[in-house]
């Protein structure tokens, strides 16, 4: 599936206020997703000593989708395709390569 037709899709099964014009429910559903990804990661540092068993990454796997789902949404809402977004972002990274700037921090490097 590619990116722009799997946004389509997810637009297709939005529904919360004002779709079309309210990118901050999805800005809030997006963090929200990403928190719980965190927090099964954490759990398995704390009770699986890090290792990753399979219940824990089809779980990891349903929340990463979710974070997709409002990532779409969110970029939607912003007139942006998410091929647009990734492709921006490769260029971005592998303009840092070639510069020797991948690590660090700051958005300008």
């Amino acid at each position: 599936m590619e990116l722009d037709g799997y946004q389509q899709r997810a637009r297709q099964t939005a529904r919360y206020p004002q779709v079309g014009a309210n990118p901050i429910y999805p800005t809030l559903g997006l963090c929200g997703e990403a928190g719980e990804v965190a927090d099964k990661v954490k759990k398995v540092l704390r009770d699986q000593d890090g290792r990753f068993d399979d219940t824990v990454l089809n779980g990891l796997k349903l929340e990463l989708g979710d974070v997709l789902w409002y990532v779409a949404q969110l970029a939607s809402e912003l007139g942006f395709s998410l091929e647009e977004i990734a492709q921006e972002n490769l260029s971005k990274l592998a303009d840092r390569a070639v510069r020797n700037v991948i690590s660090g921090s700051g958005d300008a490097r």
